[in-house]
């Protein structure tokens, strides 16, 4: 790429930026609608995209009071949530009972089924992946032992007023009474349900990797961090490649990338899969080239649905096992 090329890609991704920040400052306190996309089944009844639960929240520790055992929790409560997603969407079950017992007792999974993928390169993704997840919850629960959680009640289906559809209305996806998200429709809604966590997942890793000292429990949430990159690269490649033929597609991500970012806070820490200028954007990077970083409580921000402090809501109706549970005042 000559200077004048390199300078032009710059500064489209700065003002794709920009353009964000202005989103932010009209969206005010209200919910993010943005442009839909019409290939989204829809059918159903209607819901409310910021889920407010009624629990009190319990303040969150600062990050020089958690101990690693529950930084290691809290990922394992966001494995729980992915590992089920995918493995209901790609062997047709959820996880083995004794992979999901612990402190705090074993919450119901609402939803789940296997998709009928028409695309074989996707349904292999799909294996792979789910595999991995179901190995990250294996291994995270073997790291922390005697202090490992259970798993905590999840949203994962696809009813109207349920996490998947709320969060697809506040994208824009979907609009109206009535309208659903349903992941496990077809190929192209599995991609989206999947892009809605897999970016959130790396952000999450990538944020707690400063709060954890102890060095084998580094190394493993290490070691989890790069494979959620590649998921997450898998799934945004796939999306962009189908998304050439189906630009509704691409713009589904930036409506969904936008509306995470209105959750967790001012800062822009998210981006879809739009190229920009000649370039494709399957990763996303600061101007400095690193992943994005977020802190439990604007992780939870996104889980939950709320850009308010909440302990529940969203795909974790209950909200999570641990002492990491509330979400930022953002």
């Amino acid at each position: 790429m000559n200077s004048e090329k390199m300078i032009e890609a710059l500064d489209l991704r700065v003002k794709r930026r920009g353009e964000r920040r202005e989103f932010f400052k009209m969206a005010g306190g209200a919910a993010v609608m943005v442009g839909g996309a019409s290939l989204l089944t829809a059918c159903g009844g209607s819901g409310n995209p910021s889920v407010t639960p009624t629990p009190t929240p319990t303040p969150t520790p600062t990050s020089a009071t958690v101990p690693d055992q529950d930084i290691l929790n809290f990922a394992l409560n966001l494995e729980y949530l992915e590992a089920q997603f995918y493995s209901y969407a790609a062997f047709g079950v959820g996880l083995d009972a004794g992979l999901t017992g612990g402190i705090g007792g074993t919450g119901a999974v609402t939803g789940g089924r296997k998709v009928t993928f028409t695309d074989p390169v996707v349904a292999a993704y799909a294996l792979e992946i789910a595999q991995d997840e179901i190995n990250h919850v294996r291994f995270l629960r073997s790291v922390i032992g005697t202090a490992t959680v259970g798993q905590p009640a999840l949203d994962i289906g696809a009813t109207a007023t349920g996490a998947f559809s709320s969060a697809a209305r506040a994208a824009g996806l979907i609009t109206g009474a009535g309208s659903t998200f349903d992941p496990y429709a077809n190929d192209e809604n599995f991609l989206l349900g999947a892009f809605i966590f897999e970016d959130v997942g790396v952000s999450a890793y990538k944020g707690a990797a400063s709060l954890i000292s102890n060095k084998t429990f580094t190394e493993a949430a290490a070691g989890i961090l790069a494979a959620e990159a590649y998921h997450a690269g898998l799934i945004r490649t796939v999306l962009y490649r189908k998304g050439v033929a189906t630009p509704a597609l691409i713009n589904a991500t930036e409506s969904i990338s936008t509306a995470r970012d209105s959750l967790d806070g001012a800062t822009d820490l998210d981006q879809g899969i739009r190229a920009i200028g000649n370039a494709s954007n399957i990763v996303p990077t600061d101007a400095n080239g690193l992943a994005y970083g977020r802190s439990t409580g604007q992780v939870l921000n996104i889980v939950y649905l709320s850009r308010t402090a909440v302990s529940a809501g969203g795909f974790f109706p209950s909200g999570l096992n641990g002492t990491i549970r509330t979400s930022a005042a953002s």
